[in-house]
């Protein structure tokens, strides 16, 4: 990965491109440290501070890990690519149901434009949304659970300081979103995950040395050496999963056209183990959050309301461990079963001459497909549910808090986008350095 690295910077146009990528990540990470107008800086630095001691960030600890560390701090980015993400996630799914969007996926660029444009008004519109919910969740010193100063973070509640906290938290997504996009088109890998993967990483060095300053061993060093060990292996296990895939080999028929021989190439389908990637655990762990945000909000000490907050907030109790797993292992499915057509497949295969060998083309060949896809979802979903349950085991066994760097979530991300952008930056080189058959 060094290596490519530095013949990149070795080639002029992708030096200005990688050049330009780091810029873009600079005013990102600058804004994700602006605070809002409205904002006690002093209050939120105190409430932080008493945070990172309980070793908690409470029921807002993924989107403040998406975020970068922006959301607690309050800043114009505190939403992230959170929005963004939530909205491509939407617009998926509801392109399995509405037939509108279904048409407007088949029609190439021109209908891929369209279903990004619904994205960013969606997007604005979701940032609204969460924007509305942060600021009320700060007023009402709900932000940090425990925090002396907590409701005194917003010190004027008015409703002209109320809107103008929105608005500076939207047009801040609209800022990153926009950014995002100047990556993707003049910078090196997809802008969105290139940005998901600078705010993941920034949370890691602090959460190292948190680890080393709170361990006891060796003034620290030995828990800090097990935590990157266990970090190392982890990666690489990501790496294995993440590169494994059943090959479906296809066979196409020769075809005659006029004098010309079409045809009778091999290929094949790559079906990834991990089919699904992250979404499920993103999934899990919103679904997850639901009836906690909900009892946190509400009076009384009803029983539904003790039961949610004894089971279903704490990381290292069975039930939510268990919950936890078996929603990643649904939603591993659920995903896959709507990204992933085998009758389309099935069908685009037969009307181009393709066939699997030994098995039939048209209905056969999707029922394969489908026996396949559930066969290999199965470790994948394991996997997924099994990383992303690393943090609870480091809280059980290990004594670590909740701020572990080396979560499933984030693991998955960085290696995933780690690996895109390499392979896009040697497939950029391979171009540039081809010499061709003439000399």
């Amino acid at each position: 990965m060094l290596t490519a690295f530095a013949r990149a910077f070795k080639t002029p146009d992708l030096r200005k491109k990688l050049l330009f990528t780091l810029g873009i990540i600079v005013v990102y990470r600058v804004g994700t440290h602006i605070p809002i107008p409205g904002v006690d800086y002093q209050n939120v630095q105190t409430c932080i501070d008493a945070v990172s001691k309980d070793g908690s960030q409470g029921l807002f600890g993924l989107v403040n890990m998406f975020s970068g560390g922006a959301l607690l701090q309050i800043t114009i980015f505190a939403l992230g690519i959170m929005p963004y993400i939530t909205a491509s996630i939407i617009l998926q799914l509801l392109t399995v149901v509405i037939p509108r969007l279904e048409a407007l996926k088949k029609e190439g660029q021109a209908g891929t434009a369209k279903i990004t444009q619904y994205t960013r008004y969606l997007t604005v519109a979701l940032a609204i949304l969460q924007g509305t919910g942060l600021v009320a969740t700060a007023r009402s010193g709900a932000l940090f659970s425990g925090c002396t100063v907590a409701s005194e973070i917003v010190p004027d509640q008015s409703i002209f300081v109320t809107v103008t906290m929105v608005v500076t938290m939207t047009a801040g997504t609209a800022v990153v979103m926009w950014l995002g996009e100047l990556i993707t088109d003049r910078g090196i890998g997809n802008g969105m995950s290139i940005l998901m993967f600078i705010s993941i990483a920034a949370t890691f060095p602090s959460a190292l040395w948190a680890i080393k300053t709170q361990g006891d061993l060796a003034d620290g060093w030995i828990e800090f050496g097990t935590v990157i060990a266990v970090g190392l292996v982890m990666v690489a296990l990501v790496v294995f999963v993440e590169q494994a895939q059943r090959r479906i080999p296809v066979q196409y028929a020769k075809r005659m056209i006029g004098r010309r021989s079409y045809g009778g190439t091999s290929t094949y389908i790559p079906l990834k183990v991990n089919q699904a990637g992250i979404i499920p655990v993103i999934f899990a762990s919103s679904l997850l959050y639901i009836p906690a945000l909900v009892a946190q909000f509400s009076g009384g000490t009803s029983g539904w309301k003790t039961w949610i907050e004894a089971n279903l907030t704490k990381g290292d109790h069975p039930i939510y461990i268990t919950t936890y797993f078996l929603l990643i292992v649904f939603f591993a499915f659920f995903y896959v079963a709507i990204s992933f057509n085998p009758e389309e497949v099935a069908d685009n295969m037969k009307k181009y001459g393709g066939f699997i060998p030994g098995i039939r083309a048209g209905r056969p060949t999707a029922e394969y497909l489908s026996y396949v896809l559930n066969r290999i979802t199965w470790p994948g979903s394991l996997y997924l549910g099994l990383i992303a349950l690393v943090p609870t085991m480091a809280l059980v066994g290990f004594g670590a808090n909740q701020n572990f760097p080396f979560g499933g979530t984030s693991i998955l991300i960085i290696v995933g986008v780690g690996l895109e952008t390499v392979k896009q930056i040697e497939s950029q080189l391979q171009q540039r350095n081809y010499e061709g058959f003439l000399r």
